[in-house]
C-alpha cells in the first residue's frame, strides 16, 4: 500500500491504536515515537489541525502543562506543546472528559503497518531498533547453586 493513497481516516485509526496500546505498554517509547512522526507529518501536509492547548490530567513534578490538541481524519489526539503554539493558539482549558474518539477495529500490527509506510520506514530496520533490549539470564537449570538453607552466613 503507498503511503499517499492511505486516507487520513485510515491513518487517524492507526495513530489511536497505537496510542492506545503505548499507554498499557512496558516500553512505550518506540510506539509514542511513531505517533510524533506522524502527526508531525499530517501537520506538514495539512491533513492533521492543531485545534488548541488543553491542561494535561497528568502534571510533570506536581507542575500544570499543556498538551497541543490535533485533530486527524475526526480523531482527537494529545502531544507535548511547543512554545510557539501558546502564541499562536486558544487555551481550551480542561480537558473534555465526557468526549471519546470512535473505536476502531484494527489490530496493532496492522495499525503500525499502515504509519510505517506512511512515514516510509523499513520494517526490517524498524525491528533491529525495536528489540534491542534483552532479558537477563534466568538461574534455572543451574546445578551450581546452594539452597538459601544452606548457604554460609556473611560475616
Amino acid at each position: 500500500m503507498e503511503y499517499s493513497k492511505v486516507s487520513s481516516r485510515e491513518l487517524a485509526e492507526s495513530l489511536f491504536i497505537v496510542n492506545r496500546h503505548a499507554k498499557t505498554a512496558p516500553q512505550p517509547k518506540h510506539l509514542y515515537e511513531i505517533k510524533k512522526r506522524a502527526i508531525t507529518q499530517l501537520l506538514n501536509e495539512k491533513r492533521a489541525k492543531k485545534i488548541g492547548l488543553h491542561f494535561s490530567e497528568h502534571p510533570k513534578y506536581s507542575k500544570q502543562h499543556s498538551t497541543l490538541l490535533i485533530e486527524v481524519g475526526g480523531y482527537y489526539f494529545h502531544i507535548p506543546a511547543e512554545k510557539k503554539d501558546f502564541d499562536q493558539l486558544q487555551h481550551l482549558g480542561n480537558l473534555d472528559q465526557s468526549y471519546r474518539n470512535p473505536k476502531p477495529k484494527l489490530s496493532l500490527s496492522r495499525a503500525k503497518r499502515n504509519l510505517y509506510n506512511y512515514l516510509g520506514w523499513n520494517q526490517m530496520k524498524v525491528n533491529s531498533v525495536t528489540t534491542s533490549y534483552q532479558t537477563p539470564p534466568s538461574l534455572l537449570g543451574q546445578q551450581n547453586i546452594t539452597p538459601w538453607n544452606q548457604r554460609q552466613k556473611r560475616k
